[in-house]
């Protein structure tokens, strides 16, 4: 009853976020404030029903849900929507909340429609531990941080681009400052690094001690330390170096791909993460 229930929650969830997406897509074509203002809305039930899921689960499983692929991808998508609709009220960014719940609706849809694998959850449940849970919801979090800061450079590069090729219209105006979505990128980078080596540091010594078996040289823990070296290098050079612009932008992009191939590839590919696939 209790996962009948949470189908069509999901289901009607889904609904609603593309209702939503297309209404911020409307408005991002031709200006229309009152689609803006419906999307908002929408997207704030769309936040309001995935906390009540959250809230939900916790209550039914007795445990944060962040230790399967499944439960990860949910979680990840509430990050990203929950920064989103603070982005906008803080910064009344619309595009930015636009491309952020378009990455988010792609999240939910395979979360909702992938076959939820029991094995895994069964082995999860033997695997609690809270320096676990920490680890998962850390990397998750510096995931969104990544996420977002991807999003505002990839704005900036749209932005650019109309700039260079002298489209002087209002739609140039409303994807923000140059600079400003420069400073954005890098200050959301600057919150995920220690957030991801947070994880990576509380991750290890949960191998170690429940895990010892598993190799060092694990893929899973390889692209991590990878992924934390790209980003680490995207704030040295743009803080010791100085480039600014399209290359740092790039590079961020760039980045951003590593994350989506640890995240889905990664985690299926490594004995590190066995239930969490």
């Amino acid at each position: 009853m209790f996962e009948q229930g949470m189908t069509r929650l999901h289901e009607l969830m889904i609904i609603l976020y593309a209702v939503s997406v297309l209404l911020y897509f409307l408005d991002f074509v031709q200006r229309n404030q009152k689609a803006n203002k419906i999307a908002f809305w929408i997207l704030s039930i769309v936040w309001g029903l995935q906390t009540i899921f959250l809230c939900l689960y916790m209550y039914n499983t007795g445990r944060f849900p962040v230790l399967t692929i499944f439960e990860g991808l949910y979680f990840y998508a509430w990050v990203l929507l929950t920064a989103s609709l603070i982005l906008n009220k803080l910064l009344r960014m619309d595009f930015t909340v636009l491309f952020t719940n378009v990455i988010g609706f792609l999240i939910m849809t395979v979360h909702t429609f992938a076959p939820i694998q029991v094995e895994s959850q069964a082995a999860a449940e033997k695997l609690v531990s809270e320096l676990l849970l920490i680890h998962i919801t850390m990397a998750i979090l510096s995931y969104g941080a990544f996420s977002l800061s991807f999003i505002f450079s990839a704005l900036y590069l749209l932005q650019y681009r109309l700039l260079k090729m002298k489209k002087w219209n209002e739609r140039l105006w409303r994807l923000g400052d140059l600079g400003q979505l420069e400073k954005l990128s890098v200050v959301l980078n600057a919150m995920g690094v220690p957030l991801l080596l947070l994880s990576l540091i509380l991750g290890l010594v949960w191998k170690t001690i429940k895990l010892p078996d598993v190799s060092w040289f694990d893929l899973k823990i390889i692209a991590s330390f990878v992924l934390l070296f790209v980003y680490s290098a995207f704030l040295y050079v743009k803080v010791r170096k100085g480039l600014s612009g399209r290359t740092l932008a790039w590079i961020n992009a760039g980045a951003f791909l590593i994350i989506l191939i640890n995240f889905f590839l990664g985690s299926r590919l490594s004995t590190f993460h066995f239930w969490y696939s």
